[in-house]
């Protein structure tokens, strides 16, 4: 009867939560996958929270939170990287949630495809803007987070319009249409 009455209160408790019986009874680790659309195609981003803890978090909240849709990638530099997440397109802007201390690694290089938290010279200044590498940057290893990697759809990263100048500035950037945890 004892456990009849636990079965019945558990399961009381999730029809009113709104989860599944396995949500309720089990430990779902987040999901380390992002699913960005672009007008080139799907991108998959998988996070690296054994990398960058903090971080890793910091984008699946952010993403949950639909704060990147429709941000558009107001730096490119050709051979380098697309920068985004800040939704001034300012190259200044943020969320509102605090900076993150700095999650540098030596673990790690910053390769093509990998993604990369952006700051100012503070190296504890990330928030919410990132980066993807078109080509490898390993001159970055050990002074910017790397928080994941995109492990499909770097086709259609490498077809983000390029910025003119060495500040890589765009005139009419793309934009993020849709970013989801997956």
């Amino acid at each position: 009867m004892t456990n009849r009455r636990t079965f019945i209160t558990a399961a009381t408790a999730t029809l009113l939560t709104g989860a599944t019986m396995s949500e309720a009874t089990a430990d779902t680790p987040a999901s380390n996958t992002l699913k960005m659309t672009l007008k080139y195609g799907e991108v998959t981003i998988t996070l690296r929270p054994d990398l960058a803890p903090l971080a890793a978090e910091r984008l699946r909240v952010l993403t949950a939170q639909g704060f990147y849709d429709g941000c558009k990638f107001f730096r490119v530099i050709a051979g380098f990287m697309a920068q985004t997440g800040d939704p001034t397109n300012t190259g200044t802007g943020g969320s509102s949630l605090p900076n993150l201390p700095a999650e540098f690694t030596n673990d790690a290089s910053f390769l093509t495809g990998t993604v990369g938290m952006a700051r100012t010279q503070d190296p504890n200044s990330a928030n919410s803007q990132f980066f993807i590498c078109f080509d490898p940057c390993s001159w970055l290893d050990g002074q910017y987070t790397i928080v994941g990697q995109v492990t499909a759809g770097m086709d259609a990263v490498q077809q983000i319009k390029k910025g003119s100048g060495s500040g890589g500035v765009v005139q009419d950037p793309d934009s993020i249409i849709k970013m989801v945890v997956a």
